[in-house]
């Protein structure tokens, strides 16, 4: 297994932008906005949560999917995609966890990403 499905699911999810909401969860999702991205986004690592304290591992791994692929989404949402993602988690690959959140500096803090 690689990173390739998540390069593909961020295919398939950037193709649905702009799609029929009649049609397509992620055109309705994209289509209803930034709250509603960030909302579901919430719901289900609340969900993922949940299923973690409850040990179930079948539902720990369903729900941790649901997740991801919302949060594919919002990356859709914020002209992002998993590349972006894999490419800082690269970036990190090797460095102290404390290290790395020390020397954090997000250039977004001071001016917002653009919405499309």
């Amino acid at each position: 297994m690689s990173d390739d499905i998540l390069l593909r699911l961020g295919a398939v999810i950037a193709g649905r932008r702009g799609g029929d909401p009649d049609k397509s969860y992620v055109a309705r999702l994209l289509q209803r906005g930034e709250d509603t991205v960030l909302k579901k986004i919430g719901e289900e690592a609340t969900e993922a949560v949940m299923a973690a304290k409850d040990g179930d591992r079948a539902r720990i791994v369903g729900e941790f999917a649901d997740l991801w692929f919302h949060c594919l989404v919002a990356l859709e949402h914020y002209g992002l995609g998993p590349a972006d993602v894999l490419a800082e988690l690269a970036r990190r690959e090797g460095l102290s966890g404390l290290e790395e959140k020390a020397a954090r500096a997000y250039p977004s803090r001071a001016a917002p990403i653009p919405k499309p």
